[in-house]
């Protein structure tokens, strides 16, 4: 049982118990709370030692301009490979052989192909000069047709004219006819009342019908006359008309000779440059069968093999690597993190393979990272939400590593503000983005 009882007053001997003692001194408070004291004093320095904010992220080696990333050659037609002029890691310059093909497809096996393609474009250029000068002759016809036809129109609008002045003629003359035979006839008139009188004789009176007689004949013939006339003026207007339609007719056949004729020349011109085309294709064809490198670089892979090997058009031969490339890093950051960055910013690279001591809060402390600065960010996610971001080589800093190879990895950190430590502490555990409270411009006055 347990001597709680107030009445118990034994005692115990406290003086073989040295840890007691030891716990008891007043010395042993006075040490802890000094130390207590230089702990909370270091620790609130360091919360006031400055810290660079930043945003990590992992990424690779790239290039900035497209020609100057690895580039696979591929065959434009498709042929049998005959000959390899290159292996894997062979450095080439622009314009060096690195294969050739022969023909695969019997519609160009003939050797002779361009040259006979090229007679067939010299007989065509023939046959558009020889439609041309037809169209020329026709043209002449035409002319000619149109000049006849000018005259021969002239000519019977002449006769035409020359039955209407004789229409004329002869109506005066039959004008006159009529008043010689009215004068007759009232001659013949009197005459006979001065043969009733006793007057004149009657052998007079039948001279007197006799001419009579004979204006009436006058008379007769000139109307004949006449009629003659106003029918000669009608058989010369058809005439006119008949000649006008005719050469109208054979104007309009020569046009349509002509027209013909310049259609199958616009067609002869059409096979002409059909044929031209042709020509030109095969020779670039016969060009293709000779696979040059595009660009100086290193062949780092052959993606054909053997010899007589069959290859389709568009199919990749060899992969090559350009000999200059400038070099850049890409990068992806959280969605949180990229209002944060902008064009320019400073950046601090680790390259894989290349040994470095980072302090990310403290980057000049730093050593063996490389300077870089921010060339572009993206304005769309990628499938896993984040952002890309392009990062450039630094001016006036340390050069980037000639050995670099695209492809290879890197470790990067933008560097923001510079904010105290305990800030910075605060931050992380708020979860909240770096440079969360944006700083407020303060405008200067204007100078009177």
């Amino acid at each position: 049982m347990l001597n709680l009882s107030p009445q118990n007053n034994n005692t115990t001997d406290q003086t073989s118990m040295t840890a007691l003692h030891r716990v008891e001194k007043i010395n042993s408070s006075k040490k802890l709370i000094r130390a207590m004291s230089l702990l909370f004093f270091a620790v609130f320095i360091v919360t006031l030692l400055p810290w660079t904010q930043n945003i990590q992220s992992s990424g690779k080696v790239i290039t900035l301009r497209p020609e100057q990333k690895p580039q696979t050659i591929n065959t434009v037609i498709s042929g049998k490979i005959e000959k390899w002029y290159v292996k894997d890691g062979d450095a080439v310059k622009k314009g060096d052989t690195i294969l050739f093909i022969s023909e695969v497809k019997d519609d160009y096996f003939d050797p002779n192909l361009i040259n006979r393609t090229q007679q067939q474009l010299r007989n065509k250029e023939l046959s558009v000069i020889s439609y041309s000068d037809k169209v020329s002759s026709m043209d002449t016809r035409v002319d000619a047709l149109i000049e006849t036809g000018r005259l021969k129109l002239k000519q019977a609008k002449i006769k035409l004219d020359q039955a209407r002045l004789k229409l004329k003629t002869d109506s005066m003359e039959y004008h006159t006819a009529q008043i010689n035979s009215k004068i007759a006839q009232d001659q013949f008139r009197r005459f006979e009342k001065l043969v009733e009188e006793g007057v004149k004789s009657q052998t007079d009176l039948e001279t007197r019908r006799l001419t009579w007689q004979r204006t009436q004949a006058n008379q007769i013939a000139a109307q004949q006359k006449l009629l003659q006339s106003g029918n000669d003026i009608i058989d010369a207007k058809v005439e006119y008309n008949s000649v006008e339609a005719k050469f109208r007719d054979e104007v309009a056949k020569a046009e349509s000779d002509k027209f013909t004729a310049l259609s199958d020349m616009y067609q002869a011109e059409v096979d002409v440059t059909k044929l031209q085309s042709q020509v030109m294709n095969y020779s670039i064809r016969n060009g293709m069968y000779v696979i040059l490198a595009p660009q100086d670089g290193v062949v780092t892979k052959v993606l054909s093999s053997g010899i007589g090997e069959t290859i389709k058009q568009g199919d990749p031969i060899a992969t090559i690597m350009p000999a200059v490339y400038d070099l850049a890093i890409e990068m992806y950051v959280r969605p949180m993190d990229l209002p944060l960055l902008a064009k320019g910013q400073k950046v601090r690279i680790q390259f894989d393979g290349w040994p470095s001591i980072a302090f990310s809060g403290w980057p000049n402390c730093s050593f063996g990272t490389f300077g870089g600065e921010v060339f572009a960010v993206d304005n769309f996610a990628g499938d896993d939400g984040t952002f890309r971001v392009l990062i450039s080589p630094l001016k006036n800093d340390r050069p980037w590593p000639k050995a670099l190879r695209v492809g290879g990895g890197a470790n990067s950190m933008i560097l923001l503000n510079d904010v105290p430590i305990g800030y910075e502490l605060w931050r992380l555990v708020n979860g909240f983005p770096p440079e969360f409270y944006a700083k407020k411009e303060t405008k200067e006055k204007p100078k009177k």
